[in-house]
């Protein structure tokens, strides 16, 4: 069992930074794969971002590469979202999720947080 606590979401104007943190306790923290989802309003669940086991590969969604970085820090059992120049099109709830595969569908991450909205501003 892995238990995910995401924070830092908020309200940022258009062209701002957020930092997004996802913390992880119970079974070991090195196992997993970690991702960042996202859902917004009427919208289905989408792929964020995905950091491998070791932190040595990352991957991104086309719609958040070059302004999106997933990095992860074992020693305190934290993934984060670092978000710059973020859009008001990034306006959603965003949900970390663990998974032992190494996948970007939804389906294959077993275990996820609460979710942290973001709200951007135009």
């Amino acid at each position: 069992q892995v238990q995910l606590v995401e924070s830092g979401g908020g309200l940022v104007q258009a062209g701002g930074s957020l930092r997004l943190s996802c913390a992880a306790s119970g079974r070991t923290f090195s196992s997993y794969t970690m991702g960042w989802f996202r859902q917004a309003p009427g919208k289905e669940r989408e792929f964020v971002a995905r950091i491998t086991r070791s932190g040595g590969s990352t991957y991104y969604a086309d719609s958040v590469k070059g302004r999106f970085t997933i990095s992860r820090d074992s020693a305190k059992n934290t993934v984060y979202l670092q978000m710059n120049s973020v859009k008001p099109e990034d306006t959603a709830v965003y949900y970390c999720a663990s998974s032992l595969r190494l996948a970007i569908s939804a389906s294959a991450y077993d275990y996820w947080g609460q979710g942290t909205q973001v709200t951007v501003s135009a």
